[in-house]
């Protein structure tokens, strides 16, 4: 078996696994976050559950340490108190990023299994474990069970030959991937690294090479750990570790030589993580903002890279820099060598550890038109606020911070860029509707997208995730996607979306699947869905399917048609036109799931 399968090989009881093959999986460490988190809690309460195992069960407050949003408050103190009655512990405001977290106080090990309402849970695979984000009512489940369901997904096992060059850092790795592989061809896959570049890779490289596995629709990208990253691990928290590791004959559906020698320093254009370029054709692009953090680049060799360049310089006049570490542990690191003196000598806000911007409750959001050059990991349309927001590298956010422009430590001008002016504006607004029945037949108006990898900041914007009244959701449909601002107005009940690949891609937000079930729409068609959005489906009794365009074709099917859509057979009806095809339908488990009215059902 390769190392995937040989993780949930164990966890499950089993001998072996096999790609399909669908497994009852025990989890180690189950954790919720200050976002979902409250939801978690109201499923547990509301479904008259019971916490399995305390003691392997944990909140972390990381989306917004301050609590400066009301609602944020209102839930995490609403999480401390269930933590309180129920002895879990919480790694509060005061703590960092709940999977760094983990990693680093041994909460989790190589050869683990993990879950968390957050959607880069699967950074696990940087130290050769398993994780997963999931959604508010698979981790009610989890805690309550202590275990989950997963279907054992396919495996690649890419193997990396020549030498790393010289400024290509793990950040310009993993766009250098995203650039290669896009964000679907890696599309619930489990995908394994080998070597010589690769097992000289620290922990904290690991670390950002995995995070960004979401962005590339892969179930999880791993690592199998070195001897210095186990020396490291074993350093931080001093537990004895065993490692796992695939078999020599362990068996890949695809197995992929990549020419390390070939990469180059990369950012990704704003939008999508994707769409990357090389960094010499975008530099001299004038930016309003740099932000190095997040879980991809909050770690202490990220800041070391920062303040290296930073050192006796200060940031470009009008230019915003924020600094977020990853967990105290490396902002109290930070302090005693100096780098905080370093940051705040240049200009830059220094916050107190957690995710930043990515989860819009603390620093490194941006206003309408604001350019960002960033570390994060995702630059979806919004994501990071309203502007426009750049990936790169911390050595590259760093210099970019000093010259006012995008450009790299080697290419620091004399003086740096000064600004002219820009302006500003935006405004949106919806309805409410209702829920929709569950038939095994429906039929309904067709909303044919035409779009691959529609994100879940796209159907259902983080602005809006403190909402956990279903019926308050379907109002802010689609308000983050281009052209299908207005969905949810002229949305009505019955209706049926039809849309390409990657459906769903992106965060592990409930409130995605939620919204559509808010407005009544009867079912969802895509090509393929995102790994996390296809199971918070499923788990939510909300009818997904997936359908090839072939047959969209073979239908001859455009907006606005009527279409019926048989569950249980999977046959398509296209009634406007009078032609039919058929598509796969549901699967044991979705229909039983579906059958109960949800996974609490």
């Amino acid at each position: 078996m390769n190392l995937l399968e040989k993780i949930l090989a164990y966890h499950s009881g089993n001998k072996n696994v096999m790609p399909g093959q669908i497994v009852d999986v025990t989890i180690d460490c189950r954790v919720a976050r200050d976002f979902g988190g409250a939801n978690v809690v109201k499923n547990v309460i509301d479904n008259g559950l019971l916490v399995d195992d305390p003691s392997k069960t944990y909140f972390t407050f990381d989306c917004n340490p301050g609590g400066s949003d009301q609602k944020y408050a209102a839930n995490q103190h609403y999480c401390r108190q269930f933590a309180r009655e129920n002895d879990i512990k919480v790694y509060d405001i005061d703590s960092g990023i709940g999977t760094h977290l983990a990693i680093d106080r041994g909460l989790i090990m190589p050869g683990g299994t993990f879950v968390s309402t957050d959607s880069h849970a699967n950074i696990m695979g940087s130290i050769g474990a398993f994780g997963q984000g999931m959604g508010d009512q698979d981790i009610a489940a989890v805690w309550a069970n202590g275990s989950a369901w997963f279907k054992v997904p396919k495996s690649v096992k890419l193997v990396f030959s020549g030498k790393r060059p010289e400024k290509v850092t793990a950040k310009d790795i993993a766009i250098n991937l995203l650039s290669i592989f896009g964000a679907n061809k890696l599309l619930g896959y489990s995908v394994e690294f080998y070597g010589d570049a690769i097992d000289q890779l620290t922990l904290d490289e690991r670390i950002t090479i995995s995070s960004m596995g979401t962005e590339m629709g892969a179930i999880i990208l791993l690592f199998p750990p070195s001897e210095e990253v186990l020396s490291d691990l074993e350093s931080r928290h001093g537990n004895k570790i065993t490692p796992v590791f695939a078999d020599d004959d362990a068996v890949y559906d695809k197995i992929i030589n990549i020419d390390i020698s070939t990469f180059k320093p990369m950012v990704a254009k704003p939008g999508h993580p994707h769409d990357d370029i090389d960094i010499e054709e975008v530099k001299k692009v004038k930016i309003d903002s740099a932000f190095i953090g997040s879980c991809t680049n909050g770690r202490m060799e990220d800041l070391e890279s920062a303040a290296q360049i930073l050192k006796g310089k200060k940031v470009a006049p009008g230019v915003v820099l924020k600094i977020v570490p990853s967990t105290d542990e490396i902002w109290q690191e930070a302090l005693d060598k100096g780098l905080i003196k370093i940051f705040k000598e240049a200009g830059a806000l220094v916050s107190n550890a957690g995710c930043a911007g990515c989860a819009a409750g603390q620093v490194g959001q941006n206003g309408p038109g604001e350019i960002t050059v960033s570390t994060g990991n995702r630059n979806f349309s919004g994501k990071q606020g309203k502007g426009f927001v750049y990936l790169a590298s911390p050595s590259v956010v760093a210099a970019s911070a000093v010259a006012g422009f995008i450009t790299t430590s080697d290419d620091l001008p004399l003086m740096p860029a000064v600004f002219e002016k820009s302006g500003k504006q935006q405004i949106k607004s919806t309805k409410d509707k209702q829920d929709s029945k569950r038939p095994t037949t429906v039929e309904g108006k067709v909303w044919l997208i035409e779009k691959d990898d529609i994100d879940t900041d796209m159907i259902f914007h983080n602005r809006y995730l403190t909402i956990t009244d279903i019926r308050e959701m379907g109002q802010y449909t689609f308000d983050n996607l281009a052209g299908y601002e207005d969905f949810a107005r002229k949305a009505k009940p019955e209706d049926i979306v039809v849309t390409g690949k990657n459906f769903g891609a992106g965060s592990s937000r409930q409130q995605a699947v939620d919204c559509f079930k808010s407005l009544g729409v009867s079912c969802i068609l895509a090509e393929s869905f995102g790994a996390i959005y296809e199971r918070n489906a499923i788990n939510a009794a909300f009818p997904i399917l997936t359908c090839h365009p072939d047959v969209i074709d073979e239908i001859n099917l455009s907006s606005g048609d009527i279409l019926k859509v048989d569950f249980v057979s999977g046959k398509i009806t296209n009634v406007s036109k009078n032609k039919s095809g058929n598509i796969q339908p549901f699967s044991d488990v979705q229909a039983e799931i579906y059958k109960r009215g949800g996974l609490l059902g």
